[in-house]
């Protein structure tokens, strides 16, 4: 599209006295026929729930091992994506400024293998009061292969009653406050990562590069993961990673 087209379009929003729903809805759509993305078949699908606030390594880490896999001959690669309840752009908790792929509000979304929560700034008040975003990721839960968390994402899979019967771990100065909003849960600490059926929960930041690592060498194997970590010059040995598989 022009870029002076797009230009009118911006002003026109701005000028226009209507709610900020409709201006909402009307961007939507201008950012839909905009943002296109096209998902190989043959790949898994790896969908990343973003919204405002989300923060950057809990976001990035985890986006950076999957999508290196599509630079790894002979194994099934990854198609990686983000989602969102808008087509807006969502801003990191760090200012960062990013394109949903998909509203899972609206219009159709891929079949989802792998769901990725990153941490957001909200996870522990507001996000958790998101009944559109808990029900979304329900839906998901039930088809998907893997669902992973980082930091405090675990509290959004606490919150959708994934976690009621698994082991799982968030960020290590969260834990207590995620044992007294959930304390039916069984709540590990003292390691990076917990795996247990097909949740895998992890204590987020910089480690959230070892969860991916570790999910990622549960379905190629050790030297893939060796590779992939070795393309982010990223130390990687599980022997050597504090965590738990149940």
């Amino acid at each position: 599209m022009d870029y002076k087209f797009t230009i009118l379009i911006m002003v026109l929003l701005m000028s226009c006295q209507t709610d900020q729903q409709e201006v909402s809805q009307v961007a939507d759509k201008f950012f839909e026929s905009e943002r296109k993305i096209n998902l190989d078949p043959d790949r898994y699908n790896v969908g990343f729930l973003i919204m405002d606030g989300v923060y950057n390594t809990e976001l990035t880490a985890p986006y950076d091992i999957f999508q290196h896999t599509i630079f790894r001959k002979g194994i099934k690669s990854m198609n990686t994506f983000l989602i969102a309840n808008t087509l807006n752009p969502i801003t990191s908790f760090e200012g960062i400024r990013m394109l949903p792929d998909f509203n899972y509000l609206e219009g159709e979304l891929p079949k989802i293998d792998i769901l990725v929560i990153p941490s957001a700034e909200h996870h522990l008040d507001t996000d958790l009061e998101d009944e559109a975003m808990i029900n979304f990721v329900r839906k998901v839960s039930k088809d998907a292969m893997y669902i992973t968390s980082h930091c405090d994402g675990a509290f959004v899979l606490a919150k959708a009653g994934l976690l009621d019967e698994v082991a799982s771990t968030t960020f290590p100065s969260d834990i207590d406050k995620y044992k007294k909003m959930f304390p039916e849960l069984d709540v590990r600490k003292d390691v990076l990562f917990v795996h247990d059926g097909k949740y895998i929960t992890s204590a987020g930041g910089a480690k959230s590069f070892e969860a991916a690592l570790y999910l990622a060498e549960e379905l190629y194997g050790k030297e893939i993961a060796k590779s992939l970590s070795g393309g982010l010059v990223i130390d990687w040995d599980l022997d050597e990673v504090p965590h738990v598989k149940i």
